[in-house]
């Protein structure tokens, strides 16, 4: 080869490699993004509370006495089991119990004493009747029978005023027993005591009205809980009585117990300063799973519209504007976006009716840098969610 031809061969040669060599390192770099495939699988409308919903007891009762007085004993402290009818708070009453003994011993004189005037208004009566008889026979005077006649209509109301008197008596000590049960503090229902408020030798009074006062004793049954959850004013009224509800515990992590809507508050509710909610309950399906249960835990209902199964369905991260979706092409690894149709949908998954097919992988890291229609990529995962 001539030298001339050969030094311009070097060259182009040269200017070959030092245009590859800036071509690639100014080029473009793939953007590592993160796909999945699309499958099919369950998708459900769902709609969730707006702020943190409460555990709370079908049955609970912050107690007091219906009087003021001072705490003689307090049977129970904060955590104790009780029955119903158990008596858990007195207030000294030494002055009540004396009254109603008293009532009751003068019921006893009171009833002696009607059972003595009513003998003597019974042998009144027959003594008149045999005056009366002889009177008929002419064996005893018109005065005699009247006088006898008399005298058995007076013995019978003082008779009847008697046993007047021993029923007064009686409603005495109903009424006296009354005002000692007043002073006496039994549970309503079977239930663990959550909180107590005084001591023996304290004073406690009731509250006046309209200015709430820590309750003596509450009272809790955990045997059944319930969530109460806020509901945005526009989702509520797609919520209906019945329909199956997921419940997630901060406490309990992503365990999830199963539940169902139980009641829907007639009303919305207009805090100031927060979104307008309605109040709904979700009561537990599975009482023994809710047995450890406490109520105040904080809780999230999740309600479960309608579902669908065995649907294409992608992540709803996976989604942007306008129902675009960018999907990972093998062949040229590059992004292409691509329009869909989309059914159900909720914060994890939407249905897919129509623009992709199943084993497709969409990119669900859209919102990395770089990540667009026509960028190479490498796929960082490629997996499905379970």
């Amino acid at each position: 080869m001539p030298r001339r031809l050969r030094r311009t061969v070097i060259v182009v040669a040269i200017i070959v490699a030092a245009a590859l060599v800036v071509w690639r390192a100014t080029r473009p770099k793939p953007v590592a993004v993160t796909a999945v495939e699309v499958q099919p699988g369950l998708v459900e409308a769902t709609v969730a509370n707006t702020r943190a919903g409460t555990v709370k007891a079908c049955r609970r009762a912050r107690m007091a006495p219906s009087q003021g007085g001072q705490v003689a004993e307090l049977r129970v402290h904060k955590g104790d089991h009780v029955k119903a009818g158990e008596i858990l708070l007195e207030l000294w009453n030494d002055d009540l119990k004396a009254a109603v003994a008293l009532a009751q011993s003068q019921t006893k004189v009171a009833a002696a004493q009607a059972d003595q005037s009513c003998t003597t208004a019974a042998a009144s009566m027959r003594e008149a009747r045999r005056i009366q008889k002889l009177h008929r026979q002419g064996l005893a005077s018109e005065d005699q029978a009247d006088s006898a006649t008399s005298a058995a209509q007076a013995n019978a109301a003082a008779c009847a005023a008697a046993r007047a008197n021993t029923e007064a008596s009686r409603d005495r000590v109903r009424l006296d027993q009354a005002q000692l049960t007043r002073t006496i503090l039994r549970a309503p229902f079977d239930g663990i005591v959550a909180e107590t408020t005084g001591e023996v030798g304290e004073y406690v009074t009731p509250s006046p009205p309209g200015i709430p006062t820590p309750p003596a004793i509450d009272l809790v049954d955990n045997s059944c809980l319930y969530v109460s959850a806020p509901i945005d004013e526009v989702d509520a009224p797609r919520i209906r009585k019945g329909m199956p509800a997921r419940i997630l515990l901060d406490a309990f992590g992503n365990h999830t117990f199963a539940g169902h809507v139980r009641s829907i508050a007639p009303y919305v509710q207009d805090v100031e300063k927060q979104a307008r909610t309605v109040e709904i309950e979700v009561q537990f399906d599975n009482p023994k799973e809710a047995a450890n249960l406490m109520a105040g835990y904080s809780a999230d209902a999740e309600v479960i519209l309608s579902s669908r199964d065995h649907v294409l369905r992608i992540p709803t991260e996976a989604l942007i504007e306008n129902n675009h979706v960018l999907v990972f092409d093998p062949a040229t690894r590059k992004l292409q976006s691509r329009r869909v149709e989309t059914g159900l949908s909720n914060w994890q998954y939407t249905e897919i009716t129509g623009g992709l097919h199943a084993g497709e992988q969409v990119v669900t890291s859209v919102d990395r840098e770089g990540v667009k229609a026509g960028a190479s990529a490498i796929i960082e995962t490629a997996k499905a969610r379970p």
